[in-house]
């Protein structure tokens, strides 16, 4: 008993080594079709992986939905634990081996026995041995269904794909022919196999639109099957893509009713995904989207047509009930098989969302049931429009120890969050529901405004938003009034549920906590080894808005005040008096818009341009330490010296000199008097600057 236990335990080693180094042995007949299987299996690479970043964008649906635009199936073999016919044709190798390893086996247990089978004459080699086991295979092959059709249009195949050098138009035309007429009466029998699928996939993607329109009518009937198979899937994305109109519409027609039933597929997902993003259009995503409502929606296309799910549900207390079990179902499901990411289940999760924040109380255990269930992959919501209404309601809507688990969720994401079309947007429902706001500095704040990473976010013009809600709150200038009514939502629900801190409070408290680590990180791009620069950054105009902005937010911090906002004023001035204005590298002449930053410094709090009187006035905003009418004068002295003036009022440095005098009329009638001396010994130089608009203002001021 001992030795068997051996010989098994043994037997079981062998099999999984003699797997992980098998290699394909030359075989010794001339006449065999698998002198191309080798090659075929070694370069098994779908021909569209290697077409344009176009086609691979195409056929991707989403973040989500990577795995259908890859036409690869060896990839997913092992996903879906389907097995292919290289894994097949492996096992069938091992299957006819068997008797090798036992023979290996008895060899290590006995010495003796294995010297007698080594003396033994009529014993084959292991060379002869695998000859004949793939002789044996290859006829198995050829004797399974269109065998024989599908090793020649292999061989077809692979002068079709070839890329280095492509096969001529005409020659692409040839193989086209050929194999179509191989595979026309086994179509349906070639799609659903791991290597003849890749066939067709590449004929749908080089022949004419005829062909391709008798392929998807050969198909016709069989496009649930399609959907649901590992290697059909991937023709069935391809169709979607190269084929026409009527093609597409056959397909979604086929298709309709079963919806919910592949969104709980594995495979079929990933279609329903595709088909959702990139092939429907408004009104189909949203018959699409009812189907989950139950099963008259998806018998009857135009059932609920026109109506809001709200509308839909306040007929009668049945409908609301069946839908609401039936979207819940499908959605608990999806989520148990992996599919969070789907922009086509989040559009259904946001019609439930919808149901359940129409009335708080009477749906509190339905909600806290369904934040439960997402609460650890909020990360897959944020990348999709209706995803991230759904997530940001959430958060609006889940108490304290649900926004934690929220938070902890995100906070690994936190740099893919702020920089997300969408995903910026639950940033900053965080920072405006949360009552804990140590608990979001410390996950957000001090995890992204890094020196690494600052520089990098205020330059992007989605990551810079939660950005610029710390410093201004939902200024017009920076949030359309679209995203302001959004947001403005959200806070009426978090205060109608959880949320008690004022947003005042709420608001400052994360301004106090973010401005020093903010200012911190924008000083280090003053160093000399730094990348970028700060002058680099205030060449980008969304980057420039954000250092103004920052510059010119009140403040308390007494760190801020005499330290920080101090030096990087200096480091602006800096920049802007270090190279002559007249040089084409000078800051103000490579980006106009520069310009704005110095007249918004000038200006400070202090001044504002009345649109009625056409003139500055002063205004009765707090002084700011280091901007206003002290940076104003500070320039009127840098300008004043070494006739830098004369080089000033020429070009964009002209307007910069206008806001200098405006601001020093109002407050230093002394040093603006200087100023204007300084000017009019330039005013026959200005007469002649007619192009130059700063200039003839500057007159017109005199």
């Amino acid at each position: 008993m001992a030795k068997g236990v051996k010989r098994t335990a043994t037997k079981g080693n062998a099999s999984e080594n003699k797997r992980a180094k098998f290699k394909p042995q030359p075989v010794p007949q001339p006449a065999s079709s698998l002198e191309n299987e080798a090659t075929f299996y070694e370069s098994a690479e779908d021909d569209s992986d290697k077409s344009s970043g176009s086609e691979s964008g195409s056929e991707s649906g989403s973040d989500s939905g990577a795995e259908s635009s890859s036409s690869d199936e060896l990839d997913s073999d092992n996903e879906t634990g389907e097995k292919s016919d290289e894994d097949e044709e492996i096992d069938e190798l091992d299957e006819l081996s068997e008797n090798d390893e036992e023979n290996a086996d008895s060899d290590t247990e006995s010495g003796e026995k294995a010297a007698a089978k080594a003396a033994d004459p009529n014993k084959k080699s292991s060379a002869e041995q695998h000859a004949e086991q793939r002789k044996l295979l290859a006829e198995r092959k050829l004797n399974r269904k269109s065998g024989a059709e599908v090793e020649r249009i292999k061989l077809l195949w692979e002068k079709l794909r070839v890329t280095k050098p492509p096969p001529s138009k005409e020659i692409k035309e040839k193989l086209c022919n050929e194999i179509w007429e191989l595979s026309k009466d086994i179509v349906l029998d070639l799609v659903l196999k791991h290597d003849a699928s890749r066939v067709v996939q590449t004929l749908i993607k080089h022949t004419t639109k005829l062909r391709r329109d008798l392929i998807v009518q050969a198909l016709k009937g069989n496009y649930y099957k399609l959907a649901t198979s590992s290697y059909g899937k991937y023709l069935l994305v391809k169709i979607l893509h190269y084929g026409s109109k009527e093609s597409r519409a056959l397909i979604v027609d086929e298709l309709h009713g079963n919806l919910r039933k592949l969104m709980r597929h594995k495979e079929g997902a990933y279609v329903v995904e595709d088909l959702f993003v990139l092939y429907s259009g408004a009104q189909q995503k949203q018959q699409m989207v009812r189907e989950f409502w139950g099963s008259e929606y998806a018998v009857f296309k135009d059932s609920g047509k026109d109506k809001s799910i709200l509308d839909i549900v306040g007929e009668s207390a049945e409908k609301k009930q069946l839908i609401m079990t039936n979207l819940s179902g499908t959605i608990v499901a999806s989520i148990a098989k992996g599919s969070t990411g789907f922009q086509i289940l989040h559009a259904a999760m946001k019609d439930y969302v919808t149901v359940l924040t129409s009335d708080l109380e009477k749906h509190d255990l339905q909600i806290r049931e369904f934040i439960d269930a997402l609460a650890e992959q909020f990360a897959e919501l944020v990348h999709t429009q209706e995803g991230a209404e759904v997530a940001s309601s959430l958060i609006a809507i889940a108490n304290a120890k649900e926004r934690k688990t929220i938070i902890r969720s995100l906070k690994t994401h936190g740099k893919e969050l702020i920089k997300n079309e969408y995903g910026n947007a639950v940033l900053i429902t965080l920072f405006m529901t949360v009552d804990d706001t140590v608990l979001v500095h410390k996950s957000f704040s001090a995890e992204l405004f890094t020196p690494e990473l600052l520089p990098e976010l205020v330059q992007d013009k989605f990551a810079r938003r939660p950005l610029l809600y710390l410093l201004t709150g939902l200024a017009g200038r920076y949030f359309s009034p679209k995203i302001k009514s959004e947001l403005t939502r959200y806070e009426m629900l978090a205060y109608a549920k959880t949320t008690k801190k004022p947003q005042e409070q709420r608001l400052a408290e994360l301004q106090s906590k973010a401005l020093p680590v903010i200012y911190k990180s924008l000083l280090a791009t003053t160093s000399g080894d730094s990348e970028p620069t700060l002058a680099q950054l205030l060449a980008l105009n969304v980057a420039a808005q954000f250092v103004t902005e920052l510059i010119l937010t009140k403040t308390v911090d007494e760190e801020i005040n005499s330290k920080l906002r101090p030096q990087l004023v200096d480091a602006i001035f800096d920049i802007t008096f270090a190279s002559d204005i007249l040089e084409d590298f000078h800051l103000l002449n490579k980006t106009p818009f520069f310009s704005r930053t110095l007249k918004a410094l000038i200006q400070g709090n202090e001044f504002k341009w009345d649109n009625e009187a056409k003139k500055l006035v002063a205004v009765d905003g707090a002084e700011i330490p280091q901007v206003g009418s002290e940076f104003a004068a500070r320039l009127a002295d840098a300008l004043l010296q070494d006739n830098a003036l004369a080089k000033w009022v020429t070009g964009q440095g002209a307007f910069v000199v206008l806001a200098v005098y405006e601001v020093l009329t109002i407050l230093d009638k002394e040093k603006s008097l200087e100023i204007r001396k300084a000017i009019k010994k330039l005013r026959k130089d200005l007469e002649r600057d007619t192009d130059n608009k700063g200039a003839q203002l500057l007159l017109k001021s005199l």
